[in-house]
C-alpha cells in the first residue's frame, strides 16, 4: 500500500483458505519510500510462513498488522513494524502455488485500523 503513513496502523485479513500462497515462503515486508526494510525494537523485518507463532483468529483466518506503532500487546505477534512516514507493503512469494502462477490469487485487502 504505497503512500501510507507509518504512524497509522493497517491490517490485512486473510481467510484460512487464502493462505499460504507459496510452497516455500510468502513474507509480508514493509519498506520506506527508499525501499529500505523497516524495523523496530522487535528486530522483525517481515511476517510470513516462517513465523510459527502468528495468532490465528477463532475461525482460522489471519489478521496481520503493519504500522509505525504497536497495535497493542495482544496483537504484537502479528505486527510488522513499519517506518515513520510513507511506506509500502510487499508480498514476496517463493515457489508460488497455482493461484499465484495463473493470476487468480489476489492479496488480501489492506484497511486502516480504527483506533
Amino acid at each position: 500500500m504505497k503512500g501510507s503513513l507509518g504512524a497509522a496502523a493497517f491490517a490485512a485479513f486473510a481467510t484460512r483458505a487464502a493462505a499460504p500462497v507459496a510452497l516455500s515462503a510468502a513474507p509480508l515486508i514493509a519498506g520506506s519510500t527508499q525501499a529500505q526494510a523497516a524495523t523496530a525494537d522487535l528486530k522483525r523485518y517481515s511476517l510470513g510462513t516462517k513465523n510459527k507463532n502468528l495468532k490465528r483468529n477463532s475461525d482460522g483466518s489471519l489478521t496481520l498488522y503493519a504500522g509505525g506503532k504497536s497495535p497493542g500487546k495482544d496483537k504484537e505477534t502479528n505486527w510488522l513494524p513499519a517506518p515513520d512516514g510513507k511506506f509500502s507493503l510487499y508480498i514476496r512469494a517463493y515457489w508460488g502455488k497455482e493461484g499465484i502462477l495463473d493470476g487468480s490469487w489476489r492479496p488480501p485487502k489492506i484497511e486502516p485500523v480504527k483506533t
